[in-house]
């Protein structure tokens, strides 16, 4: 099969791209229990793999800019998966050969981070230049992916630990390597069209466009929003809403990623009839109301069908905002795409802290917690909002020249 001149191949590798990045964000937050009793790992330095690897990745964001675009898509892309595949493989073999075990999973750490980060930065971008109708609707299911990939990783991991033993972890480890290595073959035998525009005086132009800051600021409350429920509502569910642990991980962020998945392919195919931002905003505003359902109802059934149902709400922010950015300035290439990945990071930092922070505040009331995080859809309406404020008002200009 010639995969040379079939763009749909190149859409088809982006998507399971994110199924890589998915393993790197979700395989090792189920090893961190195991890490404590066999490696001895102290809370403290899983607090510090979790702090290495947005640091890692928001760091890629914004350096990847400078040379994506140099070396060349394809060598960046097919490198990315690489270096997640060297992770993957390290995390299985180091910390059994290092004195300190804790180092080897840094170390592996280091290098998924870096591949996840690439390939958070180039898949988009990938996607939108390929030359196929509905870029909006491609951008939805290519993020729809990441969800899918979350549940994927999750069940089939539990799955492989019930019938094999949590014992065998390292060889689940090496088996979830072999497919960003068969992705990154895949990446080196399907059309990439090069970036030939971007803007003209670089990162300065790009930052004098009025409208990349609501972009930044739909960035960060998108990510803000997302991250804030699906880090803390299985905690939620079994310290707030006192339901077991399984029942808390299946009816909380398992749920959550699941709808957050139908939410982005819903919207993948809803795209051709109906507006993106006014789509977001109508998302942003049942976020809102999901958020104070899960805060405020005295029914753990109900608290956590507002968690489920927030995944929904925020699937079409991260997705939606790239996809309307690709089209409001189409000439800013990878650099923008890596700013806006580096906002994101931003919120999916913030998010959670927040949450964390204000629940601290009222003796580790987590309904407090994320009551405050309504703040972040609140954000979502007001940027897009503004934006549309501001396209509506340079469209009428134009009306009115061309009269």
């Amino acid at each position: 099969m010639s995969f040379k001149n079939d763009y749909s191949h190149t859409i088809h590798a982006c998507y399971v791209a994110y199924i890589t990045q998915a393993i790197a964000a979700n395989y090792v937050p189920l090893l961190f229990i195991t890490f404590q009793h066999t490696y001895s790992v102290s809370l403290a330095q899983i607090s510090i793999l979790i702090a290495v690897t947005f640091i890692i990745q928001m760091f890629v964001d914004v350096i990847s800019t400078s040379f994506v675009d140099k070396i060349g898509r394809r060598v960046c892309v097919v490198a990315a998966h690489l270096m997640a595949a060297a992770g993957f493989i390290m995390l299985g073999t180091l910390p059994d050969l290092f004195n300190s075990p804790f180092y080897g999973i840094l170390t592996a750490c280091f290098f998924y981070s870096i591949g996840s980060g690439l390939i958070e930065v180039l898949v988009s971008p990938l996607v939108e230049s390929c030359p196929t109708d509905h870029k909006a609707s491609a951008m939805a299911l290519l993020h729809s992916f990441f969800s899918w990939g979350t549940v994927l990783v999750v069940l089939l991991s539990t799955l492989f630990f019930n019938i094999f033993g949590i014992g065998n972890w390292r060889i689940l480890t090496m088996l979830w390597a072999v497919l960003p290595l068969v992705t990154a073959f895949f990446f080196t035998q399907v059309p990439i069209n090069s970036s030939d525009e971007t803007v003209g005086g670089g990162m300065a132009a790009l930052f004098r466009h009025k409208i990349i800051w609501p972009l930044i600021l739909m960035m960060i409350a998108g990510g803000a929003s997302e991250v804030a429920m699906s880090q803390w509502a299985s905690a939620f569910a079994e310290s707030g809403l006192h339901v077991s642990k399984t029942m808390g991980d299946l009816m909380g962020p398992c749920m959550f990623a699941i709808l957050m998945g139908i939410g982005r392919t819903f919207y993948s195919g809803l795209v051709k009839r109906f507006d993106l931002v006014r789509y977001m905003i109508i998302c942003a505003a049942f976020c809102v109301i999901t958020y104070l359902t899960a805060a405020l109802s005295h029914n753990s059934v109900v608290a956590l069908a507002g968690c489920a149902a927030t995944g929904f709400c925020v699937g079409v922010f991260w997705p939606g905002t790239y996809s309307y950015a690709a089209r409001i300035i189409p000439t800013g290439g990878t650099a923008m795409f890596g700013i806006l990945a580096f906002a994101g990071d931003i919120g999916c930092t913030v998010g959670p802290g927040l949450v964390g922070a204000v629940s601290g505040a009222f003796d580790n009331n987590l309904k407090f917690g994320l009551l405050s995080a309504v703040i972040y859809p609140l954000i979502m309406i007001a940027a897009a909002g503004f934006i549309m404020i501001i396209t509506k008002k340079g469209a009428d200009t134009v009306k009115k020249d061309a009269k």
